[in-house]
């Protein structure tokens, strides 16, 4: 049995059940360029290289990297029977049972910390990144991706650029970042107790710093307690960031000292990113107007979140 799933912004994804197995095939769309096959490779890549740690993900099962057989590359991998707390909201024990749905929280951190305590070099990851050199590349490299599209000014766009150019990190442990690590991106585990059962989409992986990994899926706390109200973190119940960044260091073995300046890049990156799909359709008549008004106001404000949080922080002597 062959079925076409949905949600695959990226790849073509089909659920394949055979003998009573269940595996899903992700391949390039029909039309993918050179840059999203080059993307696929990476990641049949990078899901090899995971066998065999603790890392939650759906196991490589198979993958043909030339298109000998398909007419493109692909992989199968292992099905997850999970749920997604971003497709219909916390599902049961987690929507009623407060203390159960405080240790998805704790999961989620935990396989961002799983994942950046992962031996890269052991697992032939070398050359798959380029960790050297990642803080210091990242003001000029998003501004000019910035550049390439910009249609409007972003109040605090400056100043925080000159801001993580002054405090970046002198020194970091390198390892395995997702690029885009958040509820969205994971599957948990049906029941309790909570249990991560795979982390999705690595179309943004790296080697880099992992610690922006966690500050990526904590852009909903401000302070000690979710303060964003698009984020999943505002509901009832969710651990403080004290909480977390304890648990995450606790697995990772990375201090969370320098955590404020994660944030702030991670707010800054962030609407920048997003400001390439707001960019597109403002350009456009063939994007839903929802996109504008939706991505309108929270770039903008992620920005401003980013050079505030900046300007409450004191310029460390490097």
């Amino acid at each position: 049995m062959l079925e076409q799933l949905t949600g695959g912004s990226q790849n073509t994804l089909y659920l394949v059940a055979r003998g009573g197995q269940k595996m899903v095939l992700r391949m390039p769309g029909a039309r993918a360029d050179a840059a999203r096959i080059d993307g696929l490779l990476r990641e049949i890549r990078l899901v090899r290289a995971l066998s065999g740690t603790d890392v939650p993900h759906a196991a490589l099962i198979a993958a043909d990297e030339t298109g000998t057989v398909l007419g493109m590359p692909f992989y199968v991998m292992q099905a997850i029977d999970g749920w997604s707390p971003m497709d219909g909201g916390w599902q049961a024990p987690f929507d009623t049972d407060l203390d159960a749905r405080r240790g998805l929280a704790f999961q989620l951190v935990e396989g961002a910390a799983k994942l950046g305590r992962v031996d890269w070099r052991g697992q032939g990851l070398d050359g798959f990144g380029r960790p050297d050199g990642f803080h210091e590349r990242q003001v000029d490299r998003w501004l000019a991706f910035l550049d390439a599209y910009k249609v409007r000014e972003l109040p605090g766009l400056d100043e925080a650029s000159g801001w993580l150019r002054r405090n970046r990190p002198a020194h970091y442990t390198a390892g395995i970042m997702h690029g885009d690590y958040q509820f969205a991106n994971v599957m948990f585990a049906h029941g309790q107790p909570a249990r991560l059962a795979a982390i999705v989409d690595w179309e943004m992986t790296t080697v880099g710093d992992p610690l922006l990994d966690l500050a990526w899926c904590l852009l909903g706390y401000d302070g000690e307690i979710p303060a964003r109200a698009a984020s999943t973190w505002t509901c009832t119940a969710m651990p403080t960031r004290s909480e977390v960044l304890e648990h995450y260091e606790k697995v990772s073995g990375l201090s969370t000292e320098n955590i404020d300046y994660y944030l702030v890049l991670a707010n800054w990156k962030l609407g920048i990113v997003l400001e390439k799909t707001y960019a597109a359709a403002v350009r456009t008549d063939k994007v839903d107007a929802k996109i504008k008004e939706t991505f309108g106001a929270m770039i903008p404000e992620l920005i401003a979140t980013a050079a505030e949080l900046a300007r409450a922080l004191p310029t460390k002597a490097r």
